[in-house]
């Protein structure tokens, strides 16, 4: 039996094949198309029960199917595989773009709205129908014919042209080594760091040490490394990577126009003015014009403070290290010598507290503690023999989740962090509630010379917010597909619980159960946690403006900028770095290029969530803070209010039913030492 068909548990990663992708895929698509034809052709008003239920099975089985390939495709990355997945991609994006224009259904959506079954139906399934209403609007489904097809062209050339954005960036990144032979010109780099790349030159038939542009690789010698010369030659090639400075076939830059110039169609197909007003359709902001002042009034608050930042660099790097000026690949370097200076301590130092197996104990039992839940191990099939499974138990011994754990970088995986969903809750025709689990990605060091894999603090932290993603999914009391978990939370509220999560990370209560000096076993020093404490806001102001900077460019893009006019992409973003960056850097720096966000990933004239999303999670934090942030209570609230209820209610309302009003800016600006 193909696996892909298989739905009755967790995928069978063992026996995925590429060869199996296709005809899954097909039959599924015809199943769907077959089903969606008989109930158009049934004349017996729609019901929740004879209409939606239907389609809700079938495109549950689509996304099962499709869901581990789309994930094998980003983790486990094969010149097999990627062909079959971009090969099939299209036929995902036409099948669902018809779908959203299909008129009769739309019509059908109409009527069961007006019914009078409508009235009856819990608020979560009203919701749902009302989603439904606005996304065959944003689908075009009230376009004439001839649009129709070109806004079907539009959907699928944009899914092709994202596939590519993401298989460039992998390919130029693991393109590019580079070996050292000489000890004397990797001064300053830690021990583990070392071994590493001394490993992976092994590996690689040559002598020395090896150095790529993966994160564990690239950051510690942008970090650690005293060899300028060194950190420049790999700053230049991150910079440039999938740029027109590299094989021509991985240059991004064609591609990035034709996405934003396509985005820009679509919405003038569908009566926008523009890609961000389409983009905000959903959302909880209104216009781009709010989110572009949000950005602005936050980029004031902060800017005196970016700019104190970067003065101190400046003249720490003059006085202390005799650079006369600062250069972008000596800030990440510079800034960690004045950090030790200033606080008396290094990242290393810290690392050495966060082995792998004590800070996922002692996350877990945060959860358990706030939720009132148990975390064990559980067995499943896997695609890698390093990834790891869990059970989630409620205090009456019931699982109500499953969740597995992908920590280490390697070549065949994307780079970043993410969560996605594998199986989402809901009540099933036989009146089980099926278990949601959910995929937690990271890029982490992988374990070397035989001890457990350490952390920074900085990777706990990365860590903690995938894993608020993953509560959001997996502690949902949803019953139905569509607005459960994460399923139909506005894109800007999404960030609440990963963000939320993070502030835990500079807890004492929290931090001392979840670290453990790796050779003296000691927890970490409440004396280095106060240093830590004191750095937490250390270039904050910066932060904050390249976070502004990027969603500002991001939203400009898309709402005040023609593609292909007389400016170009990375013309705009000077624009942008003019006017709120204290930070500029060199001309061939091409960050665009690999802007995966906004160009291959749902955070398109969204960029701004992560502020906006802050903005949530710090308020809602403060409640944990004026009650005792271990306090189960207000965990509780948390849970049912804002965890449980995923998309069956707008944001807004689950922040306030939580909160017990709106959000104020002053708990973000507090936590980022800004006020």
């Amino acid at each position: 039996m193909n696996p892909l068909l298989d739905f009755s548990g967790l995928p069978r990663f063992a026996d995925i094949l590429p060869e199996h992708v296709a005809p899954a895929i097909d039959q599924l698509l015809a199943d769907s198309r077959t089903l969606i034809a008989r109930l158009l052709a049934d004349t017996t008003p729609p019901t929740w029960q004879n209409f939606v239920v239907p389609m809700e099975d079938a495109h549950e089985r689509l996304s099962r199917a499709w869901g581990p390939v789309g994930h094998l495709n980003a983790v486990m990355n094969s010149p097999e595989l990627r062909e079959v997945y971009n090969a099939n991609l299209p036929k995902m994006t036409q099948y669902y773009a018809e779908l959203g224009q299909n008129l009769a259904l739309f019509d059908k959506f109409k009527a069961l709205r007006n019914s009078a079954e409508f009235n009856t139906l819990s608020a979560a399934r009203q919701k749902i129908i009302e989603n439904e209403l606005r996304d065959f609007r944003l689908g075009g489904a009230e376009l004439p014919d001839a649009e129709k097809a070109r806004y079907l062209a539009i959907q699928e050339r944009q899914s092709e042209l994202s596939s590519r954005f993401s298989d460039n960036i992998l390919d130029a990144t693991n393109d590019y080594s580079l070996v050292i032979e000489q000890s004397d010109e990797l001064s300053g780099l830690p021990a583990d760091v070392l071994q590493t790349a001394q490993e992976a030159a092994t590996a690689a038939g040559k002598t020395g040490w090896l150095f790529t542009l993966k994160a564990p690789s690239y950051m510690p010698v942008m970090q650690f490394s005293d060899n300028r010369a060194l950190r420049e030659t790999l700053y230049r090639a991150y910079s440039m990577r999938a740029s027109e400075f590299g094989k021509a076939e991985w240059d991004n830059s064609p591609l990035m126009t034709e996405i934003v110039a396509l985005r820009a169609e679509e919405a003038k197909l569908l009566g926008f003015d523009n890609f961000g007003e389409l983009s905000l359709a959903a959302k909880m902001a209104d216009t781009p014009a709010q989110v572009v002042e949000f950005m602005r009034k936050l980029a004031q608050r902060a800017r005196p403070f970016a700019e104190q930042d970067m003065a101190e660099l400046r003249e720490f790097a003059r006085r202390s290290l005799g650079m006369a000026e600062l250069h972008s690949w000596d800030i990440g370097y510079v800034s960690e010598k004045l950090r030790e200076k200033r606080y008396a301590f290094s990242e290393q130092e810290v690392k050495a507290y966060f082995p792998e197996d004590t800070v996922l104990t002692g996350m877990f039992k945060l959860i358990e503690t706030l939720y009132g839940l148990t975390i064990q191990a559980g067995s499943a099939p896997v695609w890698h023999e390093t990834v790891r499974f869990f059970d989630i138990l409620n205090a009456q011994g019931q699982r109500i989740g499953q969740f597995y754990l992908d920590m280490y970088a390697r070549s065949s995986k994307r780079g970043g962090a993410w969560m996605d969903d594998v199986i989402t809750r809901r009540r099933l025709a036989s009146g089980e509630i099926q278990t949601p689990v959910a995929y937690l990605n990271c890029n982490f060091s992988a374990p070397v010379g035989g001890k457990p894999a350490q952390f920074t603090h900085d990777e706990v932290i990365t860590l903690f917010h995938e894993f608020g993603h993953g509560l959001h999914h997996l502690l949902t009391e949803g019953e139905d597909l569509a607005v459960s978990g994460i399923n139909g939370v506005e894109w800007d509220a999404v960030e609440l619980p990963s963000q939320f999560m993070e502030n835990f990370c500079w807890e004492w209560d929290v931090v001392r159960d979840m670290s453990r000096h790796q050779d003296t076993g000691e927890s970490l020093p409440r004396e280095l946690f106060d240093k830590m404490l004191m750095a937490k806001n250390f270039q904050s102001g910066l932060q904050t403006l390249r976070q502004i900077e990027f969603a500002l460019f991001d939203m400009l893009m898309h709402s005040q900028f023609e593609a292909g006019g007389g400016k170009t992409i990375l013309q705009l973003l000077d624009e942008v770095r003019r006017e709120v960056a204290v930070l500029i850097p060199p001309d061939f720096n091409r960050f665009p290029n690999s802007f995966s966000h906004i160009f291959a990933g749902g955070y398109a004239a969204g960029y701004y969530s992560y502020k906006w999303a802050e903005v949530l999670s710090a308020d809602a934090y403060s409640l944990f803070e004026e009650h005792g942030i271990l306090n189960a209570e207000v965990g509780a609230r948390f849970r049912a209010e804002v965890l449980a209820v995923g998309g069956s209610r707008p944001a807004m309302q689950s922040f306030i039913a939580f909160r017990g009003r709106e959000p104020d800016i002053d708990a973000l600006l507090r936590h980022n030492g800004l006020h």
